[in-house]
């Protein structure tokens, strides 16, 4: 048997991005399932919808890890983002307390602040390829590798006006923390997460996630269009969609209503 091959955990000193540079990597050839890039100072990192995410200097984990993809259908995207989330959450709330929830899609909140937000952005492969633990063969897409970009707040205890809701470990615990130390015990357990999403029903994974879903059962205001309307959150579908409840039941999909808070 040939030997099994640690995942590298990259220690970066500053970076535009690194899911950039993990993806470079992954193009390149040069990267493998669980490997991992951690940056101190991340000049360009990007949040959802296009979106910058602020790391601040060598403040706060500024992290991008790599999984084979290749035992999920592409569109089971959803179920990746759960098991990263619930790592994170739990990573989190194991020093902030149960007071940390996943606010839908990914985003890590304690209380009605952000702490943390996830991008993760794929790589699609064309052509025949095999699936693990399969005898035939498939042709079209197929789901190569995922990079799974995560900014947690440390150590920041100052935020610009634009991130006035957005809050840290260090302002929760009054501690200050190792983000390098922290980013590995992360890295670990985004890993074990994964790997949980691999060997586990899928419903376990969701029953957890939506246990720590941010406002459950709570009225909230959203926003369709140039529609606020008032529902409350319910719980996510395994589809990913958002399900609420006001005069009439509703699913939505990401990117299809705003939060309002």
């Amino acid at each position: 048997m040939m030997p099994v091959t640690k995942p590298s955990f990259i220690i970066l000193d500053s970076v535009d991005s690194t899911n950039n540079y993990a993806m470079a990597k992954v193009h390149a050839g040069l990267a493998k399932h669980g490997d991992a890039y951690f940056s101190f100072n991340q000049t360009g990192g990007k949040g959802q919808r296009g979106k910058k995410w602020h790391t601040g200097n060598g403040e706060n984990i500024a992290l991008s890890i790599i999984t084979d993809a290749s035992e999920l259908h592409i569109h089971e995207q959803f179920k990746l983002s759960a098991a990263i989330a619930l790592a994170c959450v739990d990573f989190f709330g194991s020093f902030a307390g149960d007071e940390t929830t996943i606010k839908w899609p990914n985003d890590i909140y304690w209380r009605d602040r952000k702490a943390g937000g996830i991008l993760i952005e794929n790589v699609i492969g064309h052509g025949l390829t095999s699936k693990k633990n399969e005898t035939s063969t498939r042709s079209g897409a197929y789901w190569k590798y995922s990079v799974a970009g995560i900014g947690i707040n440390i150590n920041q205890d100052i935020f610009e006006n634009d991130l006035n809701k957005a809050i840290s470990l260090k302002q929760i615990t009054g501690q200050d923390f190792d983000i390098t130390v922290l980013a590995q015990q992360l890295h670990l357990a985004v890993l074990d997460s994964f790997k949980q999403l691999l060997t586990e029903p899928f419903e376990k994974i969701l029953q957890r996630y939506n246990e720590r879903l941010f406002k459950r059962n709570q009225a909230v205001q959203l926003k369709k269009g140039n529609i606020v309307f008032s529902t409350t959150i319910k719980e996510v579908t395994e589809s990913g969609q958002l399900f609420t409840v006001d005069l009439i039941d509703n699913l939505f999909g990401f990117g299809e209503v705003e939060w309002l808070l």
